[in-house]
């Protein structure tokens, strides 16, 4: 008996075409919960999931690029940074970004107490 080769080929398709159209609807429904915390979509009100803390600031928007420990990973360290900027310059830094970091990871209304953190670390 020959066997037709197409038909696996084509059972292969179709299983992903279906894998990708069940995939979508799990992503889809991510952008729905990112859209509602944007405060996108019904209603006008926006729902600020922002941190309020300089330590969860700096978990949430800060430790990919200077690492757990301070220690930098892809930008640089911040151990000792405190003593190397005044707290204007931190200010500055963190609200309008600097070289590779971009500007807006924190608010200008929690950027001076995120400069006097980062003058703690040590």
């Amino acid at each position: 008996m020959n066997r037709n080769p197409v038909i696996p080929f084509i059972l292969i398709m179709v299983f992903g075409i279906v894998l990708v159209f069940v995939m979508s609807f799990k992503g889809l429904g991510d952008m729905k919960e990112v859209a509602s915390e944007k405060g996108e979509g019904k209603g006008s009100e926006k729902t600020e999931v922002a941190a309020s803390k300089p330590e969860d600031i700096y978990k949430q928007t800060c430790v990919a690029c200077h690492g757990d420990q301070y220690q930098g990973v892809v930008g640089p360290t911040l151990k000792g940074v405190g003593s190397k900027y005044s707290k204007e310059q931190l200010e500055e830094i963190v609200t309008k970004g600097r070289g590779n970091m971009p500007a807006g990871l924190v608010s200008p209304d929690k950027a001076g107490a995120m400069a006097d953190w980062l003058k703690t670390i040590k």
